[in-house]
């Protein structure tokens, strides 16, 4: 077999390798999403966060049902450590991962679950 044929059978089993179906990576044991399951929501937040308080109230206000976690603590220092996450608010709405105080994605992302109008 020439040089060249082993070349491009070579790069037709890798091509094939890196595309066939495997298992999703294990979530990291401290990752809020391994609790949301399809329809929970947890906000990583801390007190002294404007955007955090003002996420909060429209969620009460439309009685969006969550829970917080204060990264202030050592569960939620783990848990953005866990999602990647940099700042706050950082909010895990089921198995997606909103970062920031974006009210069209986690509108987004609310309304499946039932939440409309709530920001």
């Amino acid at each position: 077999m020439s040089t060249v044929r082993v070349l491009v059978v070579v790069a037709i089993l890798v091509g094939a390798w890196k595309l066939w179906p495997r298992e999703p990576a294990a979530l990291h044991p401290d990752d809020p999403r391994n609790a949301t399951g399809d329809d929970r929501i947890v906000m990583l937040a801390a007190e002294w966060c404007g955007y955090c308080r003002k996420q909060q109230k429209a969620f009460e206000l439309s009685d969006v049902r969550y829970r917080v976690i204060d990264v202030e603590t050592a569960a939620g220092q783990r848990a953005m450590q866990a999602l990647g996450a940099r700042g706050v608010p950082t909010t895990v709405v089921g198995q997606d991962v909103v970062y920031g105080y974006d009210t069209a994605v986690l509108q987004q992302k609310l309304e499946p679950l039932g939440y409309s109008d709530v920001f």
